[in-house]
This record gives structure tokens, C-alpha cells and sequence, in this order.
């Protein structure tokens, strides 16, 4: 009786664990870290950077664990749904993952991901999402579900961590707006 209650309690810390909402360490105001990443768009492999893409305007950096996850392919269709918006707005949207890296072509590509609308690249190693402190605590050799938003000067101007998929883009789609304002 002792060993079943003894393993009830460690299922139930194990599920607050993975229930609870992760929070980004880099707050709003601080210096958002550059990077240069391969990455796809559509299938198409091209390098990523991060400085090239801030002159145009804002960018949504959105770290995901991993491609083909279930999680993850629902975050990416929701941010594909987005990206037109996110366009309108003058951010650019790209999303990281340390997970999976050798599915990104194909990932990026597919309707029911990204559809070609945004690009993807990988983070073997998760080498940026460390500089982001955007590791999944569970899996450290992959990225959190953490997005942020990044000013055209190349600050930090919202993050949010929640490993439910679902508010990722009206998170950072709302942030993106207030910037205009």
C-alpha cells in the first residue's frame, strides 16, 4: 500500500511538471542575442539571420521541441494561419527548433505545418535556444515552446513560455501590434 502511494504522489509531481507554464528568462528591454541558423522555407534550404531580417522590421522568433510532434505541428499550423497577418504587420515570423532538425525541409513545407508561409531552421545542439534560454527542461537537447518578439532595434519587447500551443501566435501577434501604436 505504501509503494502505491508512494507512486500515486510521483505521477502527480510528475504531471504538475509537465503542466506547468515555463517562463522565458530574457525579459522585455533586454538585448535579444544574434544568430545565424540554416533554415527552410517551402522546402527551399536558406541561411537565416537574424540581423538581415530586424532592417525590415520586427521578428517573431518562435521556438518550438520539435518538428512532426503533435504540439508542434498545431503551433506551426497556427502560426501558418497567422503568418499573412503577421506580414501586415511588417514582422518577420521564423520558427526554431533543436528537435527533429532533419524533418525541417519537409515540415516546412507541408500544409498541415507551415505550409511554405514562414520559414523554419534548425538549432542542432540547441545552441540558440540556450542564448534565448529556451530549453525544454525535460528534454534539454531540445527547444522550449518560448516565443519572442523583437524590435527593429533589436530588443526584447515580449516573451512568452507556455508549452500549450494554442496562444503562441495571439501572444505574439498582439505584441506585434502594440509596437505600431
Amino acid at each position: 500500500m505504501n509503494s502505491l502511494l508512494k507512486l500515486s504522489a510521483a505521477g502527480f509531481f510528475a504531471a504538475v511538471a509537465f503542466a506547468a507554464p515555463t517562463y522565458a528568462a530574457l525579459k522585455a528591454g533586454a538585448k535579444a542575442p544574434d544568430f545565424t541558423a540554416p533554415a527552410y522555407l517551402a522546402g527551399e534550404p536558406f541561411t537565416f539571420k537574424l540581423a538581415d531580417a530586424l532592417k525590415k522590421g520586427p521578428v517573431v522568433v518562435y521556438f518550438f521541441p520539435a518538428a512532426h510532434t503533435p504540439g508542434c505541428n498545431l503551433e506551426a499550423h497556427l502560426f501558418s494561419e497567422a503568418a499573412g497577418e503577421f506580414k501586415k504587420q511588417g514582422a518577420t515570423l521564423i520558427g526554431i527548433t533543436a528537435g527533429n532538425t532533419s524533418e525541417l525541409a519537409a515540415f516546412s513545407k507541408e500544409t498541415e505545418h507551415c505550409g511554405g508561409k514562414f520559414p523554419v531552421a534548425a538549432d542542432n545542439g540547441a545552441k540558440i535556444a540556450k542564448q534565448y534560454d529556451a530549453i525544454l527542461a525535460q528534454k534539454p537537447e531540445w527547444s522550449d515552446r518560448t516565443s519572442y518578439v523583437i524590435s527593429q532595434q533589436g530588443t526584447i519587447v515580449h516573451a512568452y513560455s507556455e508549452l500549450k500551443p494554442n496562444m503562441h501566435v495571439k501572444e505574439t501577434l498582439d505584441a506585434v501590434k502594440a509596437l505600431k501604436k
